[in-house]
């Protein structure tokens, strides 16, 4: 009978898991537009595009984007709920935009180097990320768009807001997640600037909008 309750207590403390259930969506419709080879992609390129350069040590805090959507979606997730859920809604909000703007509107770059000037580990791994992530899919910028998801998340939790390190840090790996996108030539800077037009046009209706109507629910702890 212990085992029976302890199991319910965890179903009823994590019953917000349900929104993981997102990436079934994600996932398969981000694959099949990947591997859509009978559409044209319109190129995204601006001027300002040709003045950058490739810098290859930027693979790191590319890669590390990963790690830090993951790891601030399972701190709200454990720790507040009412955070996870608004974080939720802007990252799934603007994802499943970029879904819908990509398949009505393919879109594709032509910024990857041909040759590269040097050989080491990090231009390996670039060629990694070359090898799995096709230059197609690019606008807006999700790696832009969920590092400011996460930016605005832990700036606005009042635990966090305690601990003014963890906020700096997270906003400086951030601004270099960002600055990578456009050093791997993996975005154009149009990319970016539709990732935080994006991030503007959603910020009000999931944090702003939300408070007004349900202040005391705006900082529900678990």
């Amino acid at each position: 009978m212990k085992a029976i309750e302890r199991i319910k207590k965890l179903i009823k403390d994590y019953r917000h898991a349900w929104v993981l259930l997102y990436g079934l969506i994600y996932m398969p419709w981000f694959v099949y537009l990947e591997g859509r080879t009978d559409v044209h992609y319109f190129l995204i390129h601006s001027p300002i595009d040709d003045y950058i350069p490739f810098i290859e040590y930027f693979i790191v805090p590319y890669l590390l984007w990963f790690a830090f959507v993951a790891v601030a979606a399972g701190y709200f997730f454990f720790t507040d709920r009412g955070g996870f859920y608004r974080l939720s809604a802007f990252l799934v909000i603007g994802m499943t935009f970029f879904l819908l703007l990509c398949t009505v509107f393919p879109n594709g770059l032509n910024l990857r180097p041909a040759v590269f000037e040097r050989d080491n580990i990090f231009v390996d791994m670039v060629r990694s990320v070359y090898r799995t992530d096709t230059p197609t899919n690019v606008l807006p910028s999700i790696h832009v768009f969920n590092s400011l998801g996460v930016c605005i998340a832990i700036g606005r939790s009042d635990a966090l807001k305690k601990h003014r390190k963890i906020q700096y840090a997270s906003y400086l790996l951030a601004v270099l997640i960002i600055l990578s996108t456009m050093f791997l030539k993996q975005h154009s800077v149009t990319d970016v600037i539709a990732a935080f037009a994006l991030a503007c046009i959603i910020y009000p209706f999931v944090y702003a909008a939300q408070e007004k109507k349900a202040p005391k629910l705006s900082h529900q702890p678990i």
